[in-house]
């Protein structure tokens, strides 16, 4: 094992101003549906362009309103890439709806959008590129295959936040956008999620759906019978952030784009100092695009040398992880309906990939050992 401090591939970095903000709501009279979470809400829409924010309980509760909000239903398909957390599918599932797998790009791991128009069937309700390791996909194609087909676009943008494609932000890149606010993500409410959207009625409807389908609008209200009344008039979830989350994220959020700053850098000084290793593939940046860098997705040349290299780079102390199985190859996808799915591209990228550590907090030190433990690494075995 080694000596030298151990480096996750991610963590959060929390600091005085965030401790004080989330203690001011605990001395205040709300801890959950007060007036922090649309507070955050706002700034939250702002940061990113976008006309509204719903934010909830986790980024998968987020995928889940958004399909919803956005009609998805039983007998529905969404389109998606395999390359990707299980949630970005398995919210489909939760509604009903089925998902068609699409074969991802070899340099980004973001879906092919060459590929999507031959998996539109009639179905088809959604088109939901992921934005792989923080790289936004290819928006501007994946509109032009969606428009052609007279279908929205819903990004899963869990790892992206803080990005932009062609001078234009996440959140403001496809019809509603998700995001995920968990620690090793660009800025953390501790656990949570929100949904951005320009669209009044996709907004309203995700905000009914997180507080159980209620709603105290007189205009969906069947009679007026006080002040006090409300009805439930559709299925919904119990998906809310506190107050004591939004005032976390609100003071997290004015780092964001410090945080993504130092994400570019890290990314930059990998770049530098593993360019002459010719045994293994660097990830990339395509032209006109800024990613926010939640994975620094390095590729082993021979796949069969990915599993040596990840233990060795373990016992010399770094966390690093993989991401991700494709989704059609979990047991529960295999067992229902998915077992002849394939796309070779996305197996390929998972049989290579090994993310290195990247988060905000670390210095140029820290970074400066994991590579020389990376160098040793990739020296040794490959």
């Amino acid at each position: 094992m080694s000596n030298q401090p151990f480096l996750p591939y991610g963590r959060q970095w929390v600091d005085e101003a965030d401790i004080a903000a989330v203690v001011e709501v605990l001395r205040g009279d709300f801890l959950t549906t007060g007036p922090a979470v649309g507070q955050f809400e706002q700034r939250l829409a702002a940061a990113t362009g976008a006309s509204h924010a719903v934010a909830c309980n986790s980024g998968t509760s987020a995928l889940h309103m958004m399909y919803a909000a956005m009609g998805v239903g039983q007998g529905d398909e969404i389109i998606t890439s395999p390359l990707t957390f299980a949630a970005t599918a398995n919210a489909a599932h939760y509604l009903g709806a089925s998902v068609k797998f699409v074969d991802v790009t070899p340099d980004t791991g973001n879906l092919d959008p060459a590929l999507i128009a031959a998996a539109v069937t009639p179905r088809t309700k959604l088109i939901v590129p992921v934005d792989f390791g923080g790289h936004p996909a290819d928006y501007d194609a994946i509109h032009a295959v969606a428009a052609a087909h007279n279908l929205p676009v819903a990004a899963d943008a869990a790892h992206s936040l803080g990005g932009s494609y062609h001078g234009r932000p996440v959140g403001t890149l496809a019809t509603a956008t998700e995001v995920s606010l968990h620690p090793v993500k660009p800025i953390t409410t501790a656990e949570g999620g929100a949904v951005l959207t320009s669209d009044a009625g996709i907004a309203e409807r995700a905000a009914r759906f997180r507080t159980h389908g209620i709603t105290r609008d007189p205009a969906l209200l069947s009679s007026d019978e006080g002040p006090w009344f409300y009805e439930q008039i559709e299925l919904g979830f119990n998906y809310r952030l506190t107050d004591v989350q939004a005032a976390l994220g609100s003071s997290q959020l004015a780092k964001l784009g410090a945080f993504i700053a130092r994400r570019q850098a890290i990314a930059a000084r990998y770049h530098e100092a593993l360019a002459d290793l010719t045994a293994v593939e660097l990830p990339t940046e395509r032209a006109g695009v800024k990613s926010g860098w939640h994975l620094y997705a390095l590729r082993v040349r021979d796949a069969a040398r990915r599993r040596p290299l990840f233990e060795r780079l373990r016992e010399l102390g770094l966390g690093v992880q993989v991401h991700y199985l494709p989704v059609y190859r979990h047991p529960w996808y295999r067992a229902n309906g998915y077992a002849d799915v394939t796309c070779p591209n996305a197996d390929d990228y998972y049989a290579r990939e090994i993310s290195l550590p990247v988060f905000p907090r670390m210095t140029d030190a820290e970074q400066d050992s994991a590579i020389e433990r990376i160098r040793q690494a990739v020296t040794e075995l490959l």
